[in-house]
């Protein structure tokens, strides 16, 4: 294992400015909550996501630099059902909407702890992350999560870069099988990555979510 240090969720028109938080009041542009009101509600997200949002478990994804507004957004899908998950449905259900948005700054700005990849992915996920296949009809996974894996705040594209590899696997397959059992288009950007995650292989999944580990 080598930690590679590199210049799902894919295929819209990049934003040229991402809006940051404002440095006087700890809010953020697009979810107008408080990192100050957040870091006093986060106590229960540790249990799962570590202390600042940086999950040593592999399942539980890092919640640490994600940007506020795809986090707030994650929470609604949460609470409405749009995402269902044994364990977060309860979470969600509790949490105001000021809940969310300032949970979602708080997280935002708290530092993120890097990742590790596999050297062996490399050769796999790299013409995939950064150009994808016009055969298979893939978009560069670059194209909104940039080259960097830091996401685009402005449209609601995900950082993803530092992720668990376990977990942005375990996430593919997921979209992939909605994807499959959806009697319909999924909305928004859930349907944009489960239609995407439905051409990806097995193999890719597994060395896409290894290679956007150690993206920093």
């Amino acid at each position: 294992m080598k930690r590679v240090l590199l210049a799902a969720f894919l295929c819209a028109p990049l934003f040229g400015v991402v809006a940051a938080p404002t440095e006087a009041t700890g809010t953020d542009p697009f979810t107008q909550g408080s990192a100050e009101a957040g870091a006093a509600k986060a106590a229960p997200c540790a249990a799962c996501h570590g202390p600042g949002g940086n999950s040593s478990n592999p399942e539980w994804p890092k919640l640490a630099g994600q940007n506020a507004r795809y986090t707030f957004e994650q929470l609604q899908h949460f609470k409405n059902g749009v995402r269902k998950n044994p364990l977060m449905a309860p979470q969600a259900a509790g949490l105001s909407e000021r809940d969310m948005r300032d949970l979602a700054v708080y997280f935002a700005q708290q530092p993120a702890s890097p990742g590790v990849a596999s050297e062996n992915a490399v050769a796999r996920a790299e013409p995939l992350y950064r150009g994808g296949d016009a055969k298979r009809g893939i978009p560069a996974c670059a194209a909104c999560h940039l080259p960097d894996g830091a996401g685009v705040a402005a449209a609601g594209y995900p950082r993803i870069g530092g992720q668990h590899a376990r977990y942005t696997a375990v996430a593919l397959r997921r979209l992939r099988a909605e994807h499959a059992a959806a009697s319909e288009p999924l909305p928004g950007n859930l349907g944009v990555m489960a239609a995407v995650a439905a051409k990806l292989s097995d193999e890719d999944i597994d060395a896409l979510a290894s290679y956007i580990n150690g993206l920093q």
